[in-house]
């Protein structure tokens, strides 16, 4: 088929090319010969009148007009993929389906579990993708890669559709036995003591982190880590500190010797949401998966984001 003398198969490979700047990947990735990929090149270039790639050092690099055209042939291809993967008559018990989700270890341990369970009693045959977060999560949704973003409000681009999920507020742990085992925690506890820190893998920084350094509060980091769960456990037998979310808190305090205190400083909540790509806004397969994670945000008990002050 073509469009204005372009063959529109044409546009799969140059999606690949632009995206990934080798060929052999590109043809890897479209499960075709790397000769097969340069002969797409070869005709992709005579058509534009473009190398569109060309050699820097031991690399390829976009030429001006590969790269203006980057994000509108994926976004093609995008539309094109939703508008044929759509199955109107979406069975989650039938389905072979495989959905990605966008996610941070927290939610991970917070909310998917839930979900999981929901699809199983709906005898789901669904599979499921976790992927760890990136920086900008939305380009994710936008070059197909995900089905679902699940993050903060305030990383949560204005481009796609979402919708919020549930509240989470923040508290300090500390080692019972330690320092700041003992209510109440002060302000100049907490500034002068030793923290563990998040520092998320692909991104900038976690919710708190933005949050305090936006209002000019400098913590003493003393350890940084890649898991949201992970920092409970790595407070006990030290002074430090480490705050985290309620819902990690109040589902760690039952089994690990520690204590929870409100943090001694102004923090908002936490507000998740969930994003997907317009073009799946009416994607039965999304409908569903989206109920699901909305019947399961509602499971949550907002109380649990306030676990007891130690007595």
């Amino acid at each position: 088929m073509r469009f204005k003398n372009l063959d529109l198969n044409l546009l799969v490979a140059l999606d690949l090319l632009l995206a990934e700047r080798n060929v052999s990947r590109a043809a890897d990735k479209m499960n075709i010969t790397q000769s097969a990929m340069s002969n797409a090149l070869a005709r992709l270039r005579s058509y534009f009148d473009d190398p569109l790639l060309t050699p820097v050092g031991r690399s390829l690099e976009l030429t001006p007009r590969a790269e203006s055209m980057r994000h509108s042939v994926r976004d093609i291809i995008v539309r094109v993929e939703a508008a044929i993967s759509t199955d109107v008559h979406f069975d989650p018990s039938q389905t072979a389906r495989q959905f990605s989700i966008l996610l941070s270890d927290y939610s991970m341990t917070v909310l998917m579990p839930k979900v999981l369970a929901l699809a199983e009693l709906e005898r789901s045959r669904a599979q499921f993708q976790l992927l760890p977060q990136i920086e900008r999560p939305e380009k994710a949704i936008e070059r197909g890669e995900a089905d679902l973003v699940i993050a903060p409000k305030a990383f949560i681009s204005g481009e796609h559709p979402s919708e919020s999920l549930f509240e989470d507020g923040f508290v300090c742990a500390a080692w019972k036995d330690g320092r700041y085992g003992k209510a109440p925690l002060t302000k100049e506890q907490y500034l002068e003591a030793g923290h563990i820190r998040m520092m998320p893998p692909e991104r900038g920084m976690s919710f708190d982190m933005m949050f305090l350094e936006e209002r000019g509060i400098a913590r003493r980091i003393e350890v940084t880590c890649y898991s949201f769960a992970a920092m409970p456990h790595l407070i006990v037998g030290t002074d430090r500190l480490a705050t985290i979310h309620g819902l990690i808190a109040a589902q760690i305090a039952t089994s690990l010797p520690i204590v929870c205190h409100e943090v001694p400083l102004p923090m908002v909540p936490l507000q998740q949401c969930v994003q997907w790509h317009q073009y799946k806004s009416q994607d039965p397969g999304i409908l569903w998966l989206r109920r699901l994670i909305q019947k399961a945000a509602r499971m949550i008990d907002s109380k649990t984001g306030s676990p007891p002050v130690p007595g």
